[in-house]
């Protein structure tokens, strides 16, 4: 049962960060998930500071109003002093987690606030958090109905406002054209990756969002030009990391996180060598007649 639970939420947590990373890299913005999930961390600082309380809502409350500070500070940067998006990210979210070391070594030294445990996270121990009704009913992880309730927030999202975040990701000068607001459905889309990383990473670690924020929508990206379909393959491909990275650490006895970003580069290699349209097999055979001539 502890294995089901386990490639359950990790197979949660890929489709979320699966969904929102396609429109991530549409936008060249892949690195922004990996910002969030490091800025976070003076959020659980502070959050802890003023409340005196290590409540899982209190640190999620404090990690995610300074998640979406920093997309504001990234968009900032980068539309007022024309810093370009890659500097932004870099500049906004180092110095935002070197802010957070240093309020937990001054503020916080002797209080059990593990920035480890931040960044790589053990899904393994998902099936010992569980949630107990006051009668006494096991309803199963919380951290299921966490990261459940936030892909049904996702679904809806996406759902009822996918025309418009296909539009200010593929051409914002058009979307602006027609009279969308791009900076407000940036902020839409950003506030969504803040919640699903902020969601994700207590039990997934920071570095295993990213790795599925990133890497199966890239591998999708690879295989269709079709946003539709890309949603749909990357959701897969996640899926399918999470459950064969899970019985790959238990062959290796290792790090369920490691073992499912080491599936998940191995999808993306896979997919840069055979993909129909863009991978290196067949861009060589659509280059091969025309050697001749050259």
């Amino acid at each position: 049962m502890d294995a089901f639970w386990i490639i359950l939420t990790g197979a949660l947590v890929a489709i979320c960060c699966s969904l929102l990373g396609c429109f991530l890299i549409l936008r060249r913005m892949a690195m922004v998930g990996d910002a969030i999930s490091h800025a976070v961390l003076p959020g659980i600082v502070l959050a802890f500071l003023f409340s005196g309380s290590r409540e899982v809502w209190t640190m999620l409350i404090g990690a995610a109003l300074l998640g979406v500070a920093c997309t504001f500070l990234i968009e900032f940067f980068h539309k007022k002093a024309n810093v370009q998006a890659d500097a932004s990210i870099g500049v906004t979210f180092t110095w935002l987690f070197a802010l957070g070391i240093i309020l937990i070594s001054v503020f916080a030294g002797k209080v059990d606030l593990d920035q480890d445990c931040v960044l790589y996270g053990e899904i393994a121990y998902v099936p010992l958090d569980i949630w107990l009704t006051e009668n006494g009913t096991n309803l199963g992880p919380r951290t299921v109905w966490i990261i459940g309730g936030v892909l049904v927030v996702l679904l809806t999202f996406i759902g009822l406002f996918f025309k418009q975040l296909y539009l200010t990701s593929f051409d914002p000068a058009f979307a602006a054209a027609i009279g969308l607001s791009t900076t407000l459905w940036y902020y839409l889309l950003m506030g969504a990756v803040s919640l699903t990383t902020v969601a994700a990473f207590e039990s997934v670690g920071a570095i295993l969002v990213v790795a599925l924020m990133v890497g199966p929508p890239a591998t999708a990206y690879l295989l269709t030009d079709d946003l539709k379909k890309m949603l749909l393959i990357s959701a897969g491909a996640g899926i399918i990391a999470s459950a064969a990275g899970f019985y790959l650490a238990l062959w290796l006895n290792g790090s369920v996180a490691g073992a499912i970003s080491a599936i998940i580069g191995v999808q993306f290699l896979l997919a840069f060598i055979f993909s129909p349209t863009h991978g290196l097999v067949s861009r060589r055979q659509k280059l091969a007649p025309l050697s001749p001539s050259l």
